[in-house]
């Protein structure tokens, strides 16, 4: 069976499901595939305990989720869109560890959803002078000490909007995560910046076209928005708002949260005062606060001081078999221990050692899932 057909039966699935993501991805974790899925409707409740009585009715029904989905496939191919399904390598392999994950996205754009670095960038819709000038000196920061940081918000008026402005403007790629189908934008004053972002950036969405912006769209993508990234930044928010929502899930996620503080009683700053206060973000002024939090100012340290002209040894101090495993990254960046393991012909225990080894040194950071990254390339 091709892709093309796997694709389809994933995207009917979506609409058979109801938008039941844990369902529908437990479902897929279970039976390996959509197609499988749709060839077990007739007994999936013997297969899945306690699926639910109104999915196994409509798992017998495919008929109309897949005319839907051919119909959609039409769309995309005239519209550059793909459907990326969560067997993908390109599909966004952080949202993947989400129990809710969509089981198929729609992306228009150039962006590497699976950047090394991905900040989501949260707030209110009345963003305050003070909020832009914040997201200003953040990213205008950010671009100096990460360059390679992809940017992550909603295309929203306000802080969205703002974020992905401010990133075009400092050439760091931004994707929005949209409430609707691709086949409009909204809000439509927004679409001058949205059509800046496809060679920037892109466009994210689960919803397939003329799928309208509802209310309720807008809770479901914040969970996209939370699972995609590394960490959500919220820049300004009021007491209650969807950005706390975003944080919230981002913390279920276990992903880290961070918020600017603001002064005291101003109306869009209660809100991430309270999330400071609660100890559901960290306090966070600078992009170098920022960066030192997450870790990565090994990497900024090394760009200031080649932007300084100072000279440093790539590997310093290393041993000839770091320097094995080094080598291996330096040409296939971003391994599990197995696969490193695999290719030098050492055993899982001693290259554990090593690589904790070149962390000590600053030469490797460990990644999410067991990977590890090799800081320092020539």
């Amino acid at each position: 069976m091709s892709d093309i057909q796997n694709t389809i039966y994933a995207m009917a699935l979506t609409r058979i499901s109801h938008f039941n993501c844990a369902v529908a991805l437990a479902l897929h974790r279970e039976l390996g595939s959509a197609r499988a899925i749709y060839e077990h409707r007739a007994d999936i409740g013997d297969i899945i305990e306690g699926c639910p009585p109104r999915l196994t009715a409509a798992l017998a029904c495919w008929d109309e989720p897949l005319r839907r989905a051919e119909a959609e496939m039409e769309f995309m191919r005239k519209h550059d869109i793909r459907a990326l399904t969560i067997d993908d390598n390109d599909y966004p392999q952080r949202l993947k560890e989400c129990d809710d994950a969509p089981t198929v996205l729609y992306y228009r754009g150039t962006a590497d959803l699976n950047a090394r670095r991905v900040v989501s960038i949260v707030g209110t819709r009345r963003c305050t002078v003070y909020g832009q000038d914040l997201i200003s000196r953040f990213t205008t920061e950010l671009e100096k000490l990460c360059p390679d940081t992809l940017i992550v918000s909603g295309l929203a008026y306000g802080v969205d909007i703002c974020a992905h402005r401010n990133a075009l403007a400092h050439k760091l790629d931004t994707v929005a995560v949209l409430a609707h189908g691709l086949d409009t934008i909204y809000p439509a004053s927004h679409r001058d910046t949205a059509v800046r972002m496809l060679n920037h950036g892109g466009l994210l969405t689960e919803f397939m076209s003329a799928t309208n912006a509802d209310k309720v769209n807008f809770v479901r993508r914040n969970r996209i928005v939370a699972g995609i990234a590394d960490a959500t930044v919220v820049v300004e928010s009021a007491a209650k708002g969807g950005s706390l929502i975003t944080a919230g899930i981002a913390r279920s996620y276990s992903r880290d949260v961070f918020a600017f503080p603001g002064a005291v009683g101003a109306c869009y700053s209660e809100g991430c005062n309270n999330l400071i206060r609660d100890n559901g973000a960290a306090l966070v002024t600078s992009a170098d606060d920022f960066v030192h939090a997450m870790g990565w100012e090994n990497d900024a340290t090394l760009r200031r001081a080649k932007e300084a002209g100072i000279e440093r040894s790539l590997f310093p101090d290393i041993s000839d078999e770091e320097l094995t495993v080094v080598n291996l990254l330096q040409t296939a960046n971003d391994l599990q221990v197995n696969i490193i393991a695999a290719k030098t012909n050492m055993p899982i225990n001693r290259v554990t050692a090593l690589l904790f080894q070149l962390e000590m040194k600053g030469v490797v950071k460990p990644l999410a899932g067991g990977m590890y990254h090799l800081l320092l390339r020539s």
